[in-house]
């Protein structure tokens, strides 16, 4: 079930993040991106939405981007598909891997925007 917090903020400005969309788009055809998030986590509605419309802007097909809801347990541990697996203990989280294999995570409460994140990580990774 898609992340309705995925949907693209439609006041995002792609001019505005140049660099990162060129970055995104470069390999959009080979990199999965694996989100984890809920739409009733408040970080996940604030950082989501311009994240979404980066990967619109980036033109990275939606058969790429693979949405995990996940639920808050009362002591705080998250669960939904593939948290053990990927060890998500905050969101939102995104994994991107190229055939397989990870290249790039965000997690929450990095400094900068998700996208911004992701493409210096997979800028420096795929040079």
């Amino acid at each position: 079930m898609p992340l309705k917090t995925m949907e693209p903020n439609p006041v995002w400005s792609a001019g505005a993040y140049e660099d990162t969309v060129d970055t995104l788009s470069k390999d959009a055809d080979e990199l999965v991106y694996k989100v984890w998030g809920g739409d009733w986590c408040k970080d996940c509605r604030s950082q989501l939405p311009d994240f979404g419309a980066a990967l619109d802007a980036a033109e990275v097909p939606e058969a790429n981007v693979h949405h995990y809801e996940t639920e808050k347990q009362d002591d705080g541990s998250k669960t939904g598909p593939q948290v053990e697996e990927y060890g998500i203990e905050y969101i939102p989280t995104v994994v991107v891997e190229k055939d397989g294999e990870e290249i790039a995570r965000f997690v929450e409460g990095a400094d900068v925007p998700i996208a911004v994140s992701l493409a210096e990580q997979i800028e420096a990774t795929l040079e």
